[in-house]
């Protein structure tokens, strides 16, 4: 058996690199003491992530952590003012009424009836656990059924009986209050979490007065935490509901003299340095309930200037009676406005001091009551997309959606953050600054999400120029939103220095050679490129091979993206595929000349230059997999049996080997090449095919359902290339007559040559990234393996929920709770899996650019407007999809989806055309179908809620238009 050497110190292999002509050598070290030695340095140890005096207590964790004593009743009720009370017992809203009024602000006087007493309730009632039974049983996207469950829970609720404790102890605490008119309110366990809205889900009671009738109003307000809204909406968030809990609110009313909401940043912009501000005289209810038409303000925070005043009409008036309960009255417009500049003052600074308590723009619900400005609640706003977190600059600062570029719009594991911010520092390597994972000025994460900090280029002229010449291809709608940006005096243009021409001539240099190496033999310089990718590839596995440990699999991590992934995988193959673009630019500005002197050319005839591309490595992916499928067909039994059972018996089956042995032979073939791809794979820490092959099991199901010869892969792949054959013909005859000359024939042929070598090699560089990243990735598992199997984590892949330093920390020793540390992100990323839309573009003052193309001269009732990146013209029926593992087309369907990586071109084989809402002409789903010949528009605002599944549309892939049918 062979013996694993494990290493101690520096080990150098050599590497070979594209450089031109000639391929040269240069050693590729790696140093497997770099890790150990850093953990040392930052001191990092056990004691920092989990101290060994115990479990500390949250700042809000009641102070009397035992519900009971002996001889004691339940405490049920407590005061607004309590010190340390956790959300499980108070809701949040009430968490965050007990952490205001703790800090002095002017919250109405009140007490809380704890989750106890709701749980006390439903146990008296003999209901316990009985709700959330039911509601398992009934179809959630049925609002009927919703609406009964509802109606069904509520009223076993009122006819239940509140236990004598808990009736005793609201009397006592209604006492303490001085028996005034009380507004009851719910604070559930999952209120105003991140990312989670519950305004409206539960029920409010205003102005009750007298003991029975506050009993009444609590008892409401437990049986709306099953009003039919909070259900759905917990059903939609993917809330359990047997999780849940309510704690009840109860306040002294005041008479409200002008009532409203305080948003202290401006909730459709994003804009952190605004405050909005609605209003309307009486109690706020006529607004929240959207009764009224309020005054509406929006303030600049820092100055106290009104941008934006509108007086609403006001006329419904909530107010209360002196008998308890309360009244609406219709007063008719109401010009008067409802708030004087010393109030709308006063609010603005009273709304800056509680979201610097609570560092995040809050959501107010306030009230003026004999001139007094009193505070009732507040909660994070939900809707603002968070931003990344920043030194203060003097300028505006901008962010692009690296996921919408990359068509992926999930949010990333941490390990897969750490990973994206390593490759950037192997960037900033190559160009001469030493970065590391922790302090590269490129990425930054906001909503778990990478965002590239583009300000610096922005504000250089030369980046200027080349940014909105390059970003219509990947996105116009993050170019047009920048190029809106150009004249904001916050964004200045900088000047060119030269230390940082300096610092990139080098590089450029060398990337100027390869690129005229690649135009002038572009098949050698292919050959070269693909013999430095087997080398790269070699030398990694012969690192993964020796690292042996947990700690030397991090340095492996580490290294891969500070020096290798950009400046080993990314920079040698990106001329080539630079000098095939440029190509097939040239080409696009001469087909421009030729069609407006013919008007009957074929338009965007040079996009056929690009279907069925040579060298891509997905298409070559997905016609094996179409090989795959026909291997299947061939034995029919088998094929029966595959199409007959449901994929996630097969995957099973495939995992436990008991597919028929042609299946099981076939798909173990086609997942050793490529099992190492998934959905958002530039993820490090996402599931891979080979782990999970749902998405290849359901693609090849829907292969097998293609019978028309016409429509199978490798005929529209054969297809295709003759098709770029005519193109180039008539090209090459276009321009000779138009120029008279054969030479620009000759020019058209010689680009077309390029264009059909090196174009397709676009894929490789990802692919090369992939393959590398799986090697690590696959290493880091075996140890994943082996921390579950001593019980400190609870699956191999709990890895890629913790980040790089802690994962050093784990690797030094495996004291502390790492299953409830990664029981927590693995929540926080679920819960981001929820957040849509995502926007395109960030700006550091928190406005968040979201639209994508739209053109209201193009557009109507029946026609949306994207934009054409593959020509053709197709009808079909529209299949809306979000994630490829859960999603089968059938042949000549319209795929409609948010955006697309590798994993999700099986199902371009299928699909009779494509939509999507973000991209342009040289993203990844654009570049497949024109390969695939498949009708594309992209850049659609909002495709996947305008489009429905079923409907009928045509997709012109040459203007992006979308009509609706029938």
């Amino acid at each position: 058996m062979a013996r694993r050497v494990v290493p101690t110190g520096p080990v150098s292999v050599s590497l070979a690199l594209v450089r031109g002509p000639k391929r040269t050598t240069e050693p590729l070290t790696m140093d497997w003491t770099q890790q150990s030695n850093g953990v040392r340095r930052q001191g990092i140890a056990c004691e920092t992530m989990f101290p060994r005096t115990g479990p500390q207590k949250t700042d809000h964790e009641f102070c009397s952590e035992s519900q009971s004593f002996p001889g004691h009743d339940p405490m049920y009720c407590i005061p607004l003012n309590t010190y340390r009370i956790s959300l499980a017992r108070v809701g949040g809203k009430g968490l965050n009424l007990t952490k205001l009024t703790q800090a002095g602000f002017p919250v109405p006087g009140g007490f809380i009836i704890t989750t106890d007493g709701y749980e006390a309730f439903v146990k008296s009632a003999g209901i316990t656990g009985w709700m959330a039974t039911e509601a398992d049983r009934i179809d959630m996207s049925d609002p009927d059924a919703v609406a009964a469950l509802s109606e069904r829970i509520r009223a076993r609720f009122r006819t239940g009986t509140m236990t004598q404790e808990l009736a005793a102890q609201i009397r006592a605490a209604y006492d303490d209050l001085g028996r005034p008119k009380v507004a009851v309110r719910s604070s559930a366990t999952a209120e105003d979490l991140p990312g989670m809205s519950f305004a409206g889900q539960q029920d409010t009671f205003l102005n009750v007065l007298g003991k029975d009738a506050l009993l009444t109003a609590v008892i409401d307000c437990f049986s709306s935490l099953w009003s039919a809204r909070a259900i759905s909406y917990r059903a939609r968030n993917g809330i359990e509901q047997s999780e849940v809990s309510l704690a009840v609110i109860v306040q002294e009313m005041v008479q409200s003299e002008a009532s409203g909401v305080l948003f202290t940043a401006n909730p459709v912009t994003g804009r952190r340095t605004e405050s909005v501000i609605d209003a309307t005289f009486g109690l706020g209810e006529a607004l929240v309930g959207g009764q009224v038409e309020p005054d509406h303000y929006v303030v600049e925070t820092g100055t106290g200037r009104v941008l934006e005043e509108h007086v609403g009409a006001k006329a419904t008036i909530i107010r209360g009676l002196a008998e308890g309960g309360t009244e609406t009255i219709q007063e008719g417009d109401q010009p008067t406005r409802a708030l004087t500049d010393a109030q709308i003052d006063m609010l603005v600074d009273l709304g800056r001091r509680v979201a610097t308590l609570y560092a995040f723009p809050q959501d107010i619900e306030w009230t003026f009551a004999d001139g007094d400005l009193l505070l009732l609640q507040a909660r994070p706003i939900t809707t603002l997309f968070p931003l990344p977190r920043m030194a203060e600059a003097d300028h505006l600062r901008v962010f692009v959606s690296l996921g919408t570029v990359q068509g992926v719009l999930d949010p990333f594991t941490p390990l897969g953050q750490e990973m994206l911010k390593g490759l950037f520092a192997g960037l900033c390597r190559v160009f001469g600054r030493q970065a590391t994972i922790f302090d590269q000025p490129i990425v930054h994460i906001a909503g778990a999400r990478p965002w590239i900090e583009a300000t610096s280029a922005l504000r250089n002229p030369l980046g200027r120029r080349m940014f909105l010449n390059a970003f219509p291809l990947l996105d116009p709608g993050i170019a047009e939103a920048v190029r809106a940006l150009a004249n904001d005096s916050r964004l200045p243009m900088g000047t060119m220095r030269l230390s940082s021409l300096a610092r990139f001539a080098p590089v450029m240099s060398r990337i100027l050679r390869s690129l005229l190496f690649a135009l002038l033999q572009p098949e050698a310089a292919l050959r070269q490129a693909q013999a430095s990718v087997e080398d790269l590839v070699t030398v990694i596995e012969k690192q993964v091979h020796l690292a042996g440990t947990l700690q030397q699999r991090l340095t492996l991590f580490e290294w891969l993206g500070h020096q290798v992934l950009f400046p080993r995988a990314f920079l040698p193959l990106a001329p080539l595929i630079a000098a095939g673009y440029a190509s097939l630019s040239v080409l696009g500005r001469l087909t421009a000349r030729l069609e407006a002197d013919n008007p009957d050319l074929p338009p965007r005839l040079y996009m056929e230059l690009t279907k069925s591309l040579d060298n891509n490595v997905t298409t070559d992916m997905d016609l094996e997999l179409w090989q795959t499928a026909r291997r299947i067909r061939e034995d029919a039994q088998a094929c029966a049996e595959f199409e007959a059972a449901s994929p996630e018996d097969l995957a099973r089956d495939f995992h436990s080997r008991k597919l028929p042995d042609p299946v099981q032979q076939a798909l173990t073939d086609f997942l050793d090449r490529y099992g190492m791809r998934g959905l958002a794979e530039i993820d490090f820490g996402r599931p891979r095919w080979r782990e999970q092959p749902l998405p290849i099991i359901r693609a090849l199901q829907s292969y097998l359902a293609i019978a028309d010869a016409n429509l199978m892969p490798d005929t529209v792949f054969q297809r295709g290339q003759l098709a770029a054959q005519e193109a180039e013909a008539y090209l090459a005859e276009a321009a000779a007559k138009r120029w008279r000359s054969p030479a620009a024939g000759s020019l058209v042929r010689w680009l077309v040559r390029r264009v059909r070598t090196l174009a397709g090699f676009r894929e490789s560089p990802k692919f090369l990234f992939i393959r590398l990243m799986d090697m690590v990735r696959t290493a880091l598992l075996d140890s994943g393996q082996e921390l579950a199997a001593a019980g400190v984590i609870q699956r191999a892949d709990d890895l890629f929920f913790l980040r790089l330093e802690e994962l050093k920390v784990l690797a030094m020793c495996t004291d502390g709770d790492w299953k409830k540390l990664v029981a927590s992100r693995r929540a926080a990323h679920a819960g981001e899996m929820h957040r849509k839309p995502i926007p395109r573009l960030l700006l550091s003052d928190g406005t968040a650019i979201y639209a994508g193309l739209v053109n209201p001269s193009e557009a109507d009732d029946r026609t949306i407007v994207g934009s054409g990146v593959s020509s053709g013209t197709v009808e079909g029926t529209v299949h809306v999809v979000f994630d490829p593992n859960h999603a089968q087309l059938q042949p000549g369907e319209i795929l409609v989806c948010p955006g697309t990586d590798p994993s999700w071109t099986p199902l371009f084989l299928a699909a009779g055309g494509l939509v999507m809402e973000v991209g342009g002409m040289m993203t990844h789903g654009s570049v497949v179908a024109r390969e695939y010949g498949i009708p594309a528009g992209v850049g659609v605002d909002r495709a996947t809620e305008r489009l429905q599944t079923g409907q009928q549309v045509r997709v012109d892939g040459s203007s992006g238009h979308i009509q609706l049918l029938g």
